[in-house]
């Protein structure tokens, strides 16, 4: 009679290999389903093999982050805040400047990584490596062969 042993199998970083995913914000959820989405492919739990101490996450690319969906008065409502370390130097910036500003990537940006663990040397690495917004349509990660990501359908109620 043979004896059965469970055994975890971990996977090494070499053997890991990182798919790219692309994803058209102007015709896809909202700003929060995108950022909770991203951030579990970034952090590679969406995967079979997920390790917590390795970086198996896989690349992701946004486009037209400047078209993304907000539902609600989320766009005069919601403020960033920030100091600049001066007396008196409390900023703030509602995501509708934002959006309209220079950079509009940043706001998908903030918003992944407000999802992402904090103080994390890994996640900040997961962030920093894995993640590539672009606020048109234009890319420069053609020769990577993007997949489209797919996400799931909401059942009807």
């Amino acid at each position: 009679m043979g004896s059965y042993t469970a055994s975890t199998t971990f996977v090494r970083p070499g053997d890991l290999k990182r798919k790219w995913w692309i994803i058209d914000a102007a015709d896809s959820e909202s700003l929060g389903c995108i950022a909770a989405r991203v951030a579990l492919v970034l952090r590679g739990k969406h995967q079979a093999f997920y390790t917590p101490h390795i970086n198996c996450g896989d690349h992701v690319i946004i486009i037209n982050a400047d078209k993304v969906r907000i539902t609600g008065k989320k766009l005069q409502q919601k403020v960033f805040h920030w100091h600049t370390g001066h007396p008196g130097g409390i900023k703030e910036r509602t995501w509708d400047k934002i959006l309209t500003s220079q950079h509009p990537e940043r706001l998908i940006k903030k918003s992944i990584e407000r999802m992402m663990p904090k103080e994390s040397p890994l996640a900040t690495e997961q962030f920093r490596k894995l993640l590539h917004v672009y606020s048109g349509s234009e890319h420069p990660h053609m020769a990577q062969n993007p997949e489209k990501f797919q996400f799931f359908k909401k059942l009807p109620k």
